[in-house]
This record gives C-alpha cells, structure tokens and sequence, in this order.
C-alpha cells in the first residue's frame, strides 16, 4: 500500500455514571474534559444526556424541567472550558426548542469555545425503561457534519447507532469520524440470557459502519445502574445497568481502544486520519455504489415482487 502522511488526532471518550444531582454531573463532567485535555486530548465526547441519570425510564412531566435552551446556561459552561482547554467537545443535551417542543440534542463545539452546530438525534426509541418519545421530537435538522479545527466529524446519538442510513449519509457529507454519544445497558433480569448478545450486537453494527464507509467511529457510553433517580424520585424495579464498553474502532472495524464495562475511565485513542483515504482507496465501497438503483431505500416496506 502506498504511504500516506500521517494526520494525527487524540480523541478522548468520557465513560462515567450519573448521580441523581445533575449540577454534580456536570461538575465531573468538567473535571473529566479537563483531565483528558492535560492528557493531550483534542476532541472530547461526553455520553448521551450526561448531565442527569437516565430519566426517560419514566413518563413524567417534571422530567422536561431539565430542558435548557440552546445557548443555555450549561453549554455556556461547557464552552467556557472548551476555550480555556483548547479542545474541541461533542456534548449531549437536553434542548428546549420551545414551550411543548423538547429535543435530544448534542452540540458541537470548537477548541476556541465557539458552537459549530448542534445534531438533534433523529430515531426516538419507545422500549421498556427507554421511553424517549414522551420527551423527544425528533431531529428536523437532519444529518450533518461538523468542520472543526481539528477534522470533520459527525454525531449522532445512541439509537441512531442501529440505522446503517444515518452512518452512510453522515460520512458522504464528509465526516471522518462518526461519533455516537449513548445511554445503553441490560434489564438485569435479561442480562444472563441475552446480555452477550446484546452487547455484541451493539459493538458489531458500529464497527460495519465504520468498514462501510471507512470512518473510525467513537462510542461513549455510560456506566453504573440507575433507577432514573432524578432530585430523589426513582422508579420501581431493578432498574437498567448501563454496559459501558466505549470503544473506538478504526477504517477497518479494528477495536483500536475499550473501555471496561463496569468502571469510570477516560478511553483515549489516537487516530491517524489518513487511514480514511488510505482505506477508501483499498476498500472503495463508496465508488462502486450503484446510486441509481438505490430508490426504494427510501419506502417504508416493499410489497410485491
């Protein structure tokens, strides 16, 4: 394979579990940035809704006073830290568009502290303990990369990572790195049964995303069990114990970094971003697309023969 000059890029993926205090949450949060920041990070990605347990294991309206606008005070902190760490964030919120109009939401900021962008997460699960409909209009913004001084990534957020569409258009609209901040783990009561599988599913369907379109992908998880306690209110039950296991893989799918499942940790990876072209020019699965026959991607179902 011909040689390429190397374009070097220190990710860092904060991996922690959420107490029921968010302004605590986010207190951490912030010691974290900081310390991947002296630890020679350039981007640093929080895990999906960092700032509080996970509260959508319930329907109550109280929940929606956790919403903040875009600017609002929490990002204005955040990008506070962005400016004085000189590092670039990918950092989940929960957005209040409106009165009745709420969004899952991750924005984008700069190493100078400036807003990039936000990306409104566009698949909105209803499952037991993830009923994120109740509180979450889904993305209107569509799929989008972000251009930072530091490369072009993409976000989007937790069930997205399961829909090879939101991956592929992502990466064609130039991102180089897909990141997936997430908020997943085990009904205890499955785990036994199922919980490798799932995880192993999980983990199998970022990295295809990250052969299909010769990215590397970036996954912060969170970790710990929670009850979705929130200013002490739980809910009944044993609750979801949140699997952890960031990860990072590269162009090939390689797991170039991990994270433990049941631990808080910083994962760091460096990535050479001239993998990207290096593996598209070997792997050119984006020039042999056949564009004219993708149409019906785009119906729900296809009866018929």
């Amino acid at each position: 394979m011909a040689a390429h000059a190397a374009k070097n890029l220190r990710i860092a993926l904060v991996q922690m579990s959420c107490s029921p205090d968010p302004s605590a949450n986010v207190e951490k949060a912030i010691g974290r940035i900081r310390e991947a920041a002296k630890n020679r990070a350039q981007l640093v990605s929080l895990s999906e809704l960092f700032f509080a347990q996970y509260f959508c294991q319930r329907e109550d309206h109280a929940m929606f006073d956790l919403a903040e606008p875009i600017p609002g005070p929490t990002l204005e902190r955040l990008a506070a830290v962005a400016r004085e760490e000189n590092v670039a964030l990918v950092a989940p919120l929960f957005e209040r568009r409106t009165s009745g109009i709420y969004h899952n939401t991750a924005a984008v900021l700069d190493r100078d502290g400036s807003l990039a962008g936000i990306y409104r997460k566009m698949h909105i699960p209803d499952d037991p303990l993830y009923y994120e409909k109740f509180y979450f209009t889904p993305g209107d913004l569509g799929f989008r990369t972000f251009r930072l001084d530091a490369a072009p990534i993409g976000v989007l957020i937790c069930w997205d990572q399961w829909y090879p569409e939101a991956a592929r258009i992502t990466a064609l609209l130039g991102a180089e790195v897909l990141f997936y901040p997430t908020a997943i783990g085990w009904h205890p009561g499955e785990k036994e049964e199922f919980g490798t599988a799932q995880h192993d599913a999980w983990q199998t369907i970022q990295r295809a995303h990250a052969i299909a379109n010769g990215v590397y992908v970036a996954v912060a998880n969170r970790v710990g069990s929670e009850h979705g306690d929130v200013r002490g209110d739980r809910v009944d039950g044993p609750g979801i114990e949140f699997w952890g296991g960031s990860f990072v893989a590269d162009p090939f799918g390689r797991v170039i970094a991990q994270a433990t499942h049941d631990r808080e940790e910083i994962l760091y990876a460096d990535l050479d971003l001239a993998l990207v072209e290096k593996t598209r020019q070997h792997w050119p699965f984006l020039r042999d697309r056949r564009i004219d026959a993708y149409g019906p991607i785009s119906r729900r179902f296809l009866d018929g023969p």
